[in-house]
């Protein structure tokens, strides 16, 4: 028998994804990354996806009040060995440490779009158009 092909994380992979993201959550929190960049920027760790073999974990990361992005991610995939080590002591229960690399979160900039479409006239005269009918009936 051949195993089902889904796209679909396992919970094995949501649940590890969740606690390398609550510890690369805690080591940013406390300072431990010595680098003027990071320290000086709020970073939120959106989500952490694992590969199925759980030895690399790709977070989402979305620097606030920062224009440029691209920079402090490339300060975080800098220090991402640092930060594997230091993640090293909250994940022990793990036979691999994942290697750690960090990519922009633009789910953001997509809900917003989404919100700004769903906010047109257009879209809102279409609505009304619709809701007008279901009245007739």
């Amino acid at each position: 028998m051949s195993k089902p092909t889904t796209s679909a994380p396992s919970q094995r992979m949501l649940r590890v994804g969740e606690q390398v993201r609550a510890a690369i959550t805690q080591v940013l929190q406390r300072g431990e990354v010595r680098d003027d960049l990071i320290e000086k920027t709020v970073i939120s760790v959106s989500e952490v996806r694992m590969s199925t073999d759980l030895k690399l974990a790709t977070a989402y990361v979305t620097p606030l009040g920062v224009s440029d992005h691209e920079k402090v991610i490339e300060a975080l995939n800098r220090h991402a060995k640092f930060i594997r080590g230091r993640i090293g002591g909250q994940l022990r229960q793990m036979k691999y440490m994942p290697e750690v690399r960090f990519r922009d979160d633009t789910s953001f900039d997509n809900y917003k779009k989404i919100d700004a479409l769903l906010r047109s006239p257009e879209v809102a005269r279409d609505l009304s158009t619709d809701a007008g009918d279901d009245e007739q009936e």
